[in-house]
């Protein structure tokens, strides 16, 4: 464009071209002046331009991209645009300036106020119509924005195509354009208002996106799933879980199985091999490791950048849906890793999302982990909480989730959390309590299980804080459970010894009943104490290989019978050698031996043990469920216990050293024959097969029980007795 034309053009058609205003709609589209009606389009690539209906010819502005012209006033409110670009490509649309705004003012007050749980069905790319024209309505919060456009294959990733209108005060950018189909690649470009950076950005609510290292999001066909779970759905709304089984498998999809060229299973063949896996166990609970858009393997799906979206990894939105329908119809509940505690810093993504700290905050003493390098939200910003909220809202929604898993929450409770001294900001207290993190908790908990009963939310919580599983109002942070990272920490220490030594480390067998009771605790053996070089769970067991699987059977034995919920990472199941690879599938060669073969079928049995006694589970979370036989036998290293519901009582007896113990006696709480229904030791284990047949109960007190029985003890083992 040429001087004398530049001088021609007012100062909003020079923004146009320069593709910096805020406000295309003001210059662009339909217009009235001087009693005359014209329509004015900007078409970069454009050679001619006409209107259909009625056939008017639109004349180039010379040396500008703009093409004119009058109409009659009973033009079409929505006209269709016929141009042939420099290629001779013939298009047809209607004009995308041609559409008012779409998104109310309650949606805008909601989403400011941090209350609209479902402004994912507004924000983002959304296949609609308006007035009979189909289309996509863009829409994306970039407040420090001066200029917000949709770009994608549809205008050749060309900014000045289609600038995108701002919704006032709301920081909302939208705009509809008629004819995009579903499939289509888009990002938004953005140029900060202040600096004047141009930034490409993928849809923070984006619901699908391309395979990485691509990071495009993808127009996605909504309500396109015909679900098959309602039976699954409608029991869960009245499921009272705290009561009943919760066994979970926690699953990485990419690397549990592969196939013969080490590529990963989709979503469906998952859906198939991984539930069918998975019910034969016995687990009551698939646990993914998250499986939001991410695009670094490596980082096992810990680092998200589409909190909207299933990775694309293993197929489409809708495969998904068809994998958690299979577990609902086999029985099986799918709870999902969902990381609200930090974000990746990739340049495409969140991080100074419209050229500011939007999403983090700017001090990096409260905006970034610098032990894992990513950003920390803003959780005191309305429209951040909400992103955040609506998320969760969308798994449990959309794709019919269980619960979520939250991860890193004791990051997100303190603002000292893994810093030095002076690398923290206090809170307007002086504490080092994150105040704004631990209100989006609350709410996170409260909405939640207010508007999706019978769903669970779970916390990695590592430290003591008080109350993470007791009601909000209480003062508590109301999430459903907790894992037990106390007694996980202490078992795997006092496993770790030399048998010979265990007695010098008793209380660590003990010490968690302590505090058993204050939480609703989940007993992990998870991903993370299966990398890093802290060894497998079969080689965190000392001695030789035969006392390695009694150990780790003895282990298994013990936490299904403790109370609290359970949780196995994939591979702990038959004992694994290898630590936990994320670019492979499991070892499952292994079970070609018969170690492996008996701890996988011991793991079944627990399962199927663990729901069908109702001891085993009813009071998990309360004392009534669990009372101490003897903690006190620290010299042979045996412990035992009863665990008790409202229907049966059931003994439980350890021994964690390789010395079988004759003629044990302990008490019992009444007369009768008591049967061994459980034996770590079995031969079908791969056990040395000791143990005991009936046994009647003498009137001898012991123990501080009235009566007692005499046992044979099997070495590294634990037993089961039902009267």
């Amino acid at each position: 464009m040429n001087k004398q034309s530049q001088n021609k053009l007012d100062k909003d058609e020079l923004k146009i071209i320069e593709a910096r205003h805020h406000d295309p709609y003001c210059v662009l589209g339909r217009h009235s002046k001087n009693g005359k009606t014209f329509v004015k389009v900007y078409l970069p690539h454009a050679e001619s331009v006409k209107i259909v209906a009625p056939a008017i010819e639109l004349q180039r502005i010379p040396d500008t991209d703009f093409f004119s012209a009058a109409v009659p006033e009973d033009l079409p409110e929505h006209y269709l645009l016929h141009w042939v670009d420099k290629n001779g490509n013939h298009y047809e649309n209607h004009d995308p300036y041609s559409f008012g705004p779409q998104m109310s003012d309650f949606d805008q007050h909601l989403f400011a106020e941090g209350k609209h749980w479902y402004i994912y069905q507004k924000l983002g790319a959304h296949l609609t119509c308006i007035d009979d024209v189909p289309g996509v309505l863009f829409s994306v919060w970039a407040p420090n924005a001066g200029r917000v456009s949709v770009v994608g294959e549809f205008n050749e990733w060309d900014g000045r195509c289609n600038p995108m209108r701002t919704l006032g005060g709301s920081g909302i950018w939208e705009i509809f354009i008629p004819e995009l189909n579903a499939g289509s690649l888009y990002k938004f470009e953005i140029q900060n208002r202040y600096s004047g950076e141009i930034l490409l950005k993928t849809d923070p609510y984006g619901q699908q996106f391309e395979l990485r290292p691509q990071t495009a999001a993808i127009v996605f066909k909504e309500d396109n799933y015909q679900w098959q779970d309602n039976s699954w759905m409608d029991h869960r709304a009245s499921h009272e879980w705290l009561h009943q089984p919760t066994s979970i498998y926690e699953v990485h999809l990419g690397s549990w199985q592969r196939d013969a060229d080490n590529n990963f299973l989709s979503y469906r063949e998952l859906a198939e091999q991984l539930v069918d896996y998975v019910k034969e166990m016995g687990f009551t609970h698939i646990e993914l490791l998250p499986i939001t858009e991410h695009p670094y393997d490596l980082s096992w799906g810990y680092q998200t950048t589409g909190y909207f979206a299933p990775t694309s990894r293993f197929g489409s939105p809708d495969d998904f849906r068809y994998f958690v329908d299979c577990c609902h119809n086999n029985g099986i509940g799918v709870i999902l890793d969902w990381v609200p505690a930090h974000f990746p810093k990739d340049s495409f993504a969140l991080a100074r999302f419209d050229g500011s700290a939007l999403y983090e905050h700017e001090d990096p003493r409260k905006g970034e982990h610098r032990d894992w390098g990513t950003l920390i939200y803003n959780y005191g910003r309305n429209e951040v909480k909400n992103f955040l909220l609506a998320s969760a809202f969308f798994w449990l929604e959309e794709y019919h989730l269980d619960g979520l898993r939250v991860d890193a929450v004791a990051s997100m409770l303190y603002l000292d959390y893994s810093r030095e001294d002076d690398d923290w900001i206090p809170n307007m207290y002086g504490g080092n309590e994150n105040l704004e993190a631990i209100d989006f908790l609350r709410e996170l908990n409260t909405v939640t299980h207010e508007q999706h009963p019978g769903t669970v939310v779970m916390a990695e919580e590592s430290t003591a804080w008080p109350q993470v599983t007791r009601p909000t109002w209480t003062g508590g942070l109301g999430f459903s459970m907790k894992w037990n990272m106390g007694w996980m920490h202490d078992i795997l220490s006092y496993m770790s010894h030399d048998t010979i030594h265990r007695m010098h480390h008793h209380d660590q067998l003990t010490f968690g009943l302590l505090y058993a009771f204050t939480e609703n605790f989940i007993l992990p053996f998870s991903h993370d104490e299966v990398v890093h070089g802290k060894n497998s769970m079969l080689y965190k067991m000392p001695g030789d290989e035969w006392q390695r699987f009694a150990n780790l059977r003895l282990l298994y034995t013990f936490m299904y019978t403790y109370p609290g919920k359970k949780l196995l990472f994939m591979g702990c199941e038959f004992a694994q050698g290898s630590e936990w690879d994320v670019t492979k599938a499991l070892d499952w060669y292994v079970l070609d031996y018969p170690f492996h073969q008996g701890v996988q079928g011991l793991v079944k049995d627990l399962n199927k043990l663990y729901k069908k006694h109702s001891s085993l589970f009813q009071y998990d979370f309360h004392e009534q469920g669990f009372a101490w036989i003897d903690c006190h036998d620290v010299k042979q290293s045996i412990i035992s216990y009863m665990r008790i519901s409202d229907n049966e009582t059931l003994l439980i007896v350890l021994n964690f050293t390789p010395v079988p113990r004759e003629n044990y006696r302990i008490g019992v709480p009444a007369e009768g024959t008591y049967r061994e229904i459980f034996n770590s030791d079995s031969s079908i284990y791969n056990g040395a097969n000791l143990g005991n047949g009936p046994k009647t109960a003498q009137p001898t007190p012991w123990m501080g029980q009235p009566h007692s029985i005499e046992l044979t003890i099997p070495p590294l083992a634990g037993i089961i007795l039902s009267l």
